[in-house]
């Protein structure tokens, strides 16, 4: 058995799916269900055995002990953290609580169970840690691309709070040698993301006849990760990564926030174009950029290939086109995940900002 923190999240959902598509191991799933944490991602999974939900709070670090002794994971996979870079400029306190206190609270509740174990299990026991790329930083367009040793330079109170939580992680198994793995993943885009990052707000509002805000000049670049090569990339970690090792995720998938929200367009207007007929390039508009916003980041995955034979599946072009597909086919979740409190975020991060509509070129 495994225990997953945050597995009704974006990624955590899609781990959890995946990974009992794929075994019969069980999963104890682990969410407080905050506004991204949703159990409609899980549907497929009612009436499994083998999928145990709890909603507690990372943060309760005798709950998580209450769990650990309880059902006895070999392992744990930590994926619960605040994740959006706008919601941590205007409420960085949440982010601190969380991302740092929660991983702090699950590091503490970890080691005691971990130093309870037999001896057999107790070396066989892994604290698998879930982090960013964007704890190294920004780099300019001729740099080269983040390795597991590339300095930390956070920029936002969000990669503030991962690259502190990584550091924690880190020391726990230097100082006590809690048997821990971290990976450091760039953007990832798929199934049951949440509509406030780039891709699922683009296709929500280009389908509801809405403005595409692009921030600044829409150059900032992203290494694009599609959600299952991730979770693939997390299981090889969690089976062959070496204790106290740091392992970079990438996708090999270089993009401008321009091309992507083009490709976007291009692929709904193929697959469902507008009544008019004028492509959704044509709803695009750039807006004040965000304060603090990285120019480019991009992973240099050679790491895990080299030593765990882990390298993506799916290319931008296919893994977008079946993340569009899947948004095209699950209006009633996207409908459902954008509540009274989503609008009121949307409103309150984008209505603020200077807006100019822009030709289809791409210039303002």
């Amino acid at each position: 058995m495994i225990l997953v923190t945050g597995g009704a999240g974006f990624i955590g959902s899609n781990f959890v799916l995946d990974w009992l598509a794929q075994s019969n191991e069980p999963v104890v799933n682990v969410d407080k269900l905050t506004y991204a944490g949703n159990l409609n991602n899980l549907l497929a999974l009612q009436g499994r055995p083998e999928h145990i939900f709890v909603r507690v709070d990372i943060r309760d670090t005798a709950g998580i002990e209450a769990l650990l002794n309880t059902h006895k994971p070999r392992a744990i996979v930590h994926f619960a953290a605040e994740s959006h870079v706008d919601r941590s400029i205007h409420g960085p306190g949440e982010f601190i609580s969380t991302n740092i206190n929660g991983t702090f609270s699950m590091l503490e509740a970890a080691r005691a169970y971990w130093t309870g174990l037999p001896e057999a299990e107790c070396a066989g026991f892994r604290f698998l840690h879930v982090s960013t790329d964007e704890v190294f930083g920004s780099l300019g367009d001729a740099d080269p691309a983040f390795s597991e040793t590339t300095a930390y330079a956070p920029n936002s109170p969000y990669s503030a709070s991962k690259a502190a939580a990584d550091h924690l992680v880190r020391s726990y198994h230097h100082t006590y040698g809690l048997p821990t793995l971290t990976t450091n993943c760039s953007n990832n885009y798929g199934p049951y993301h949440f509509p406030e990052k780039l891709i699922p707000l683009m296709i929500a509002n280009a389908l509801a006849g809405k403005a595409l805000p692009v921030y600044g000049d829409g150059k900032n670049v992203r290494d694009w990760l599609y959600v299952s090569d991730h979770c693939a990339a997390i299981r090889q970690v969690l089976q062959k990564g070496r204790c106290g090792e740091t392992y970079n995720i990438g996708g090999w998938n270089e993009k401008t926030n321009l091309e992507v929200v083009h490709t976007l367009c291009a692929i709904l207007d193929e697959l469902k174009p507008n009544a008019g007929h004028a492509s959704y390039r044509e709803q695009i508009h750039f807006v004040t950029d965000r304060p603090g916003h990285d120019r480019r980041y991009a992973i240099d995955a050679r790491k895990i290939e080299r030593e765990l034979g882990w390298k993506p599946v799916e290319t931008f072009e296919s893994g977008i086109k079946k993340t569009v597909q899947w948004y095209l086919d699950n209006q009633t979740w996207v409908a459902e995940v954008q509540s009274g409190a989503y609008q009121n975020w949307v409103e309150k991060n984008y209505n603020q900002r200077d807006t100019a509509v822009t030709t289809q070129d791409g210039k303002p």
